[in-house]
Formats: structure tokens, sequence, C-alpha cells
């Protein structure tokens, strides 16, 4: 019967990347496949380490064309759709860029799995972003909240997640939806955490004198990039098909709160000042999960610590700088 195979889309990313690991590491009866375009932003060095054990194709998403050949020789068993233009500032500044790239990517895989007559498991990896603004009084948020994106990278996931709902119920698609809460990624520099650490890292070095930050006030539970990617294997395997599943961190804490924490484990003193341009238009600041369903579903709980992730993210920054 030959091995299983996964495909990646945005293998390269910076969540993507950890997901190939988790793979290749844990399961030897499966082939990773990986999507990246040849133009890609993002970095290779993200899988250098692991390149030798992955089939890499270079396919762009939002051309046809080059899905429907990519997957047709692949064939893939499963397929985790993580490929996005994913930074939120951004979207402020490009939004058209965001909106095309993402429901365009979505579109084209759905409909060359449904022409070559395919049948893989389809993880969309979606974000708790399509939750919008949330009043406290309704959190934990559940996933029959109310969706109402407040920003356009929120829209566009949405459509995405709508999309693999829509082949679900049209076309009996094998897609598994979730929306992922935030997390602790090394490799992703634009999102908060990072960033700070980041910057611990080059006051430590003597590179930087004073760390900036936008809104410290956004409330967030945060989950460990290695437990984030870990779930997504384990929802491809338990996960009811056309479901939205939440996943999230076990600890709530403020953004600012999160800054302190990294502050009590530098090896400098951190001085620390508001930097306007980093402050959003408008900001997601409520963002607590209930992760009831899927860990019910499941039986997925987070290997780390918060600690642990912190520790983590320290490392890898200070490797970097």
């Amino acid at each position: 019967m030959g091995k299983t195979k996964a495909l990646i889309t945005g293998i390269t990313g910076s969540g993507a990347s950890y997901l190939a690991e988790y793979l290749v590491e844990n399961l030897p009866d499966v082939k990773v496949h990986g999507l990246s375009r040849w133009h890609s932003t993002s970095s290779i060095r993200n899988i250098d380490h692991i390149k030798d054990k992955l089939t890499l194709h270079e396919c762009d998403l939002t051309d046809f064309s080059a899905v429907f050949t990519t997957l047709k020789k692949i064939r893939p068993d499963y397929i985790f759709h993580l490929a996005a233009h994913a930074n939120v500032k951004v979207c402020f500044s490009n939004p058209l860029a965001v909106m095309n790239n993402n429901v365009n990517n979505t579109i084209n895989l759905f409909e060359a799995i449904r022409i070559l007559n395919l049948d893989p498991v389809v993880q969309f990896c979606g974000t708790s972003e399509v939750y919008g603004l949330v009043d406290k009084k309704d959190t934990p948020i559940r996933e029959d909240h109310p969706l109402n994106p407040v920003n356009i990278y929120a829209v566009s996931k949405l459509a995405q997640e709508k999309i693999a709902m829509s082949y679900f119920y049209c076309y009996g698609m094998k897609s598994v939806i979730t929306r992922m809460f935030a997390y602790i990624n090394p490799r992703r520099a634009d999102i908060f955490s990072t960033a700070f650490a980041n910057q611990v890292a080059m006051i430590e070095a003597g590179k930087q004198k004073v760390l900036k930050h936008g809104n410290l006030d956004s409330i967030r539970n945060l989950i460990d990039v290695r437990d984030a990617m870990r779930s997504y294997w384990i929802a491809s395997q338990s996960c009811k098909f056309g479901e939205p599943y939440n996943i999230g961190g076990m600890n709530v804490l403020s953004v600012g709160d999160f800054l302190e924490k990294l502050k009590g484990r530098s090896r400098s003193t951190i001085k620390s000042v508001v930097n306007p341009e980093l402050l959003r238009p408008s900001d997601v600041t409520l963002q607590i999960s209930d992760s009831s369903k899927f860990i019910k579903q499941t039986g997925w709980e987070p290997e780390y610590s918060l600690e642990e992730s912190i520790d983590f993210l320290l490392e890898s920054c200070r490797g970097r700088v």
C-alpha cells in the first residue's frame, strides 16, 4: 500500500514548519510533502534541518493549473492547509493582496480536489480572529458564538472556512475545521510574543536600548506552537467533518503580563515604551478559548507549560541574535 501521504501547504511558513517537524519525527509511516511558492517570502531555513525527509513542490496556490498538476502527482491522503497571508497588521495596508491570496488559494485547492476526484482529509487551519470583538460576558468563546470579523485578514479567513464547509456540504469532502487561538511561535516575528522576545535578546546583546510595543491590554490564552501543530494531526484523525473546533492554551493573560514575564527572565533590565505605529486601527482585544469541544472529541491536551514555552521562545531568539 505504501506510506500515508500528508501534504502541507505553505510548508516553509512558521507554523507549518513545526507541523512538518512533528510529522517526520513522530510518524515514520507518513510521507510528508510540502508546497511553497517559488517567490515565497517564507524562509526555507525553517525546514533546512528536515528537508532531506520531505518532498517539496514549487506551487503557487493562486495558480489553478499548478495546484491541479501538483495534486494529481501527489494524490495525498491528508492535506493541512496553512498557506495564507497571515500578518494582521499588513492587511490594513494591503487588503486586496490579503483577500485575493487567501480566498483564491483555498478555492483552487478544494476545486482541484473535486475535479481530480481525490478523497483526502483536508485540515483547514483557521483562526479565532473570525470571532472579532467579543464581550467579556461571552468568554470563554465557544464555537457557536456569532462570527463577526473586524479586519480584512479575519474576513479572508472566514471566507476560507466557509469554502471548506461548502465543499463538505455540497460534495462530501472530508473537511476538518479548526480555529486556533494565539500561540507562542519563535519563527514568526510579526506576532507580539516573538517581537517582544527578539527585542529582549537584542537588548541583552547590547544591540538595542528600549523595547517598543503596541497595545498591552489585549487578553489572550497562549498555546505553544509545538502543541498547536500536534493538535492539527490529532484533529485530522478524530474530529468530525464540517464542524468547527476551537484550539487554545490553558493560560489566560494580557499582552502586558506576557511582556512582564519576559522581562523577569531577561539577563538585562528592560525598559519599554509604546510605539504608536504598532497600534492597529481595530484590535481584537479579548480572545479566550473554550476548547472543551476539541478536548472531549480528541483527548488532546497541551504538553508544554507557559514557562517552558517562554523559555523556548527566548532561547530561540537569543540564538538568532
